[in-house]
């Protein structure tokens, strides 16, 4: 189960990154965090960026409710997701993984 964390202005959001992957999608859960694979490499923002970029697309969040907390340069990360409660996001990511298995 992915360990989401309340924060004052949303949702901890724990990711674990693996850069350098074929396509970019959402895989599933590893270890309590959500785990994205995106087709950027890990140099120079270009992972974060495409995280950032999948988060949005398939959890139909907007770019600036997503920011970057902690793991800027580990495959372990943390976002905070404004504006939404805990339940919601977890419908979305629940969600998410269901149109992953179809």
């Amino acid at each position: 189960m992915i360990e989401l964390a309340d924060h004052s202005e949303g949702v901890v959001l724990p990711v674990k990154a693996q850069p350098g992957s074929r396509k970019n999608s959402i895989r599933g859960e590893q270890n309590g965090a959500l785990k994205i694979s995106v087709t950027q490499v890990a140099e120079k923002g270009k992972a974060n960026s495409a995280l950032i970029e999948v988060l949005t697309d398939q959890l139909h969040l907007k770019r600036s409710q997503i920011e970057l907390i902690s793991g800027e340069t580990q495959s372990q990360k943390r976002f905070l997701i404004r504006g939404i409660s805990r339940d919601d996001l977890l419908v979305r990511i629940a969600a998410a993984l269901a149109d992953r298995r179809t």
